[in-house]
């Protein structure tokens, strides 16, 4: 018999070999480095993370990042899953309900997690669950190797640089919020990790991106709406490649109806090769 209890003793190289097992059939690998990147970037909190385990060993378990989000105390589904050799026990629907106490006692009122949009069986289990479709989001994803990057400059009268984060003149450029993995709050826990550009007109700020040269990320893009249509925003774009350290150019987690990005992060040679759902539920 499994039994659940939180992660807050269980070291990162215990977790990755539970980790690597559950998603090993996955669309995409994660070293251990890269696993406990993502981790801190996402806010994971080992004692509000919970697995079942067979004896001492973590077979089916979900990571929750803690933070933030939208003015919002939550909990957040960094990663859920289960060694192959323990499917079909239900274990992951076991572990969310007996983490649901534990978030409510620390504070967090909702849960927000991500899922790929054809993972029917998933998406209805959270359904049953009492999660609800928030957004849908995009993802785009081009090897380096064969990404033709665009020629934008900048017009006259404008120039380009490294910039600090102004999380409030910055979030007036937006045209939807940041997922969580992409927040400031997520970026604010790694600032070493990434790399700001802003755009300037008479020394004002009227466009920036944001980019995690290890991961290929590209996390943030915006312009006000008074400088755009003027190539900004693709100059900025191109600027932030050129920083990349990773195998391939990512753009995560856009909103989904807004074609205007769409078919701006593929005009810049990322293509969009897949959507997931943003639900959410109370705790309560």
């Amino acid at each position: 018999m499994e039994k659940i209890r939180s992660l807050q003793h269980i070291d990162i190289d215990e977790l990755y070999l539970a980790w690597a097992d559950a998603f090993k059939d996955y669309e995409r690998t994660w070293t251990r480095e890269e696993l406990e990147v993502l981790l801190k970037r996402r806010g994971y909190v080992p004692a509000l993370s919970f697995a079942a385990f067979d004896g001492d060993k973590p077979v089916s378990f979900t990571l929750n990042g803690i933070g933030v989000y939208n003015g919002i105390y939550t909990a957040y589904d960094t990663g859920t899953g289960t060694m192959e050799a323990y499917r079909g026990q239900g274990l992951a629907s076991k572990i969310f309900e007996h983490s649901l106490p534990y978030l409510h006692e620390a504070g967090c009122t909702q849960y927000i997690l991500e899922v790929l949009h054809y993972n029917e069986k998933a998406i209805s289990i959270y359904r049953a669950a009492g999660f609800e479709v928030a957004r849908e989001l995009n993802y785009f994803v081009q090897p380096m190797e064969i990404l033709a990057v665009n020629s934008k400059t900048l017009p006259p009268g404008y120039e380009m640089s490294e910039s600090e984060i102004d999380m409030e003149l910055m979030s007036s450029f937006w045209d939807f919020h940041p997922s969580w993995q992409n927040s400031f709050e997520s970026l604010k826990r790694v600032p070493d990790d990434f790399v700001t550009i802003g755009a300037f007109h008479n020394g004002q700020l009227v466009g920036y991106g944001i980019t995690e040269p290890g991961s290929g990320d590209i996390t943030q893009l915006a312009v006000d709406r008074e400088h755009r249509r003027k190539g900004i925003g693709s100059a900025i774009f191109k600027a932030l490649l050129a920083y990349n350290r990773h195998p391939a150019a990512k753009v995560v987690n856009t909103h989904r109806i807004n074609a205007i990005v769409t078919a701006f992060v593929e005009n810049n040679g990322v293509p969009n090769i897949g959507w997931q759902y943003e639900m959410v539920r109370e705790i309560g």
